[in-house]
């Protein structure tokens, strides 16, 4: 069986890009939990912060670690899979790379020792120092890699010589039109995914009794953060949208299969993209919506796809993904409002919610997924829109080398993955270490070795 180069070339990038984004998109929002636990440990002296502090780091270094090195593996892709791209604008490219490195990855680095490992040999305050600083580090790496991400997909900013990008204005190429709408969507959706992933884990140690106090604590901090920020992120996604219908519509067109240009769209809700018949069956559609959420005009008009002679990206992907990233969306908005409602009435949450949000712990990494597929996807087939096509800048390599690659990538990985899973949970069972740590704190409980202990009922 014949395997396209270039096709295979995409899934190998693809997967390790996806496999990377998992974790800088943790550390980025579980650094500022991080810093809100030192801080209110700072303000009130409550052990609890403390010992919720000292859980949460250990799951940090294990997701920064994870992430540094898959971000090298993702970083050699751009030198053996795809060579053109860093010849025709890897002078824009390199020092945006390099500004990570010097900036976000030296600050990490040099403040992450004193995070994970000088609690009792420096102060309280230089221990929240080294906290702000690293939580501050993890934000510029998505600064500079969001800016070089959005640069792609809406450049700004260079000139051409010899058929090479060179930066004509470093601002215009850093704060391009879509950095600002991804940046802070990015952002707030590391955020959410902290959450859920804090709010999981915690449910998960109540039902099991693991724990005392303090993880119905930090359990309430994360569903209270989640509350607030999904309805955040969808006021950022509008706004988001309206800046890609606006530099980007085909992929507009393809994220809502949209075919022919009309004004007054509806919005397909489901539906199977057909690309050859250029349709779409079994649409369910509501009149007009889609130009009042795209445009916020009822006769706003939508370009169609079929306007694009051929230069859009594949639809039913992109169509798809939308919906999941959506569809996950709009349901941690109704799980974390709905765990609100119950802790402002009844103080706590009742089982089911517990079990809904154990199994809504790793829901962020399939929303930013999905989101991700929608950004990167969309884009084709450009690698900077409208100047550079993907198939341009591809390495000369045979199939059987990438086959070879991708299958040792992917077992890797799923390796790698499955023993993350396990280590945060390995680590979320111990009672008799977790229920120590805070006997030694001084915080009322029963001895230590009863694993019946329920944090529900501590007082």
């Amino acid at each position: 069986m014949e395997f396209d180069p270039f096709v295979l070339s995409r899934i190998q990038f693809a997967l390790n890009i996806s496999f990377h984004i998992l974790f800088p998109t943790i550390t980025i929002g579980l650094g500022y939990f991080l810093l809100f636990f030192r801080i209110r440990f700072t303000q009130t002296q409550d052990p609890h912060w403390e010992f919720i502090y000292a859980f949460w780091v250990k799951v940090f270094a294990l997701t920064f670690a994870l992430g540094v090195v898959t971000g090298i593996v993702m970083s050699f892709q751009f030198g053996t899979n795809w060579p053109g791209f860093m010849e025709k604008v890897g002078n824009i490219a390199g020092p945006l790379l390099g500004y990570e490195v010097l900036t976000a990855f030296f600050l990490e680095a040099s403040f992450l020792g004193i995070m994970l490992f000088g609690k009792s040999r420096v102060s309280n305050r230089l221990h929240l120092i080294a906290t702000s600083i690293v939580t501050l580090g993890t934000t510029l790496s998505a600064f500079w890699i969001l800016s070089l991400n959005s640069w792609m997909q809406t450049p700004t900013g260079f000139t051409y010589e010899n058929g090479i990008m060179i930066a004509e204005s470093w601002s215009a190429v850093i704060f391009n039109p879509s950095f600002p709408y991804r940046f802070a969507h990015m952002m707030v959706a590391s955020l959410i995914t902290a959450s859920f992933l804090v709010a999981g884990v915690s449910a998960w140690r109540v039902l099991k009794g693991v724990d005392g106090p303090a993880t119905m604590k930090v359990l309430r901090v994360a569903i209270i953060a989640a509350a607030v920020l999904t309805p955040t992120q969808v006021l950022l996604g509008d706004l988001h949208g309206l800046n890609t219908l606006k530099y980007q519509p085909a992929k507009i067109a393809a994220m809502e299969a949209v075919w022919e240009t009309e004004k007054g769209a509806a919005l397909t809700l489901f539906g199977f993209p057909d690309e050859e018949a250029r349709t779409t069956h079994g649409a369910i559609k509501i009149p007009k919506l889609g130009s009042l959420i795209l445009t916020h005009e009822w006769d706003g008009e939508i370009k169609g796809l079929n306007d694009f002679d051929g230069k859009h990206p594949p639809v039913a992907p992109v169509f798809w993904a939308f919906r999941v990233m959506v569809g996950l969306g709009m349901l941690m908005l109704l799980v974390s409002w709905a765990c609100c409602w119950q802790f402002w009435r009844k103080g706590s949450i009742n089982r089911f919610s517990q079990r809904v949000l154990f199994t809504m712990t790793f829901s962020g990494w399939v929303a930013v997924l999905a989101g991700w597929y929608v950004t990167e996807i969309g884009r084709q087939p450009w690698m900077v829109t409208g100047l550079v096509t993907t198939a341009e800048v591809v390495a000369d390599h045979s199939s059987g080398i990438l086959i070879t690659t991708l299958s040792a990538y992917f077992a890797m990985y799923a390796f790698l993955l499955y023993s993350y899973i396990r280590a945060i949970f390995y680590m979320s069972s111990k009672p008799a270490q977790s229920l120590q740590r805070m006997h030694n704190y001084g915080i009322p409980g029963k001895h230590p070795e009863d694993r019946a202990y329920s944090p529900i009922n501590s007082k």
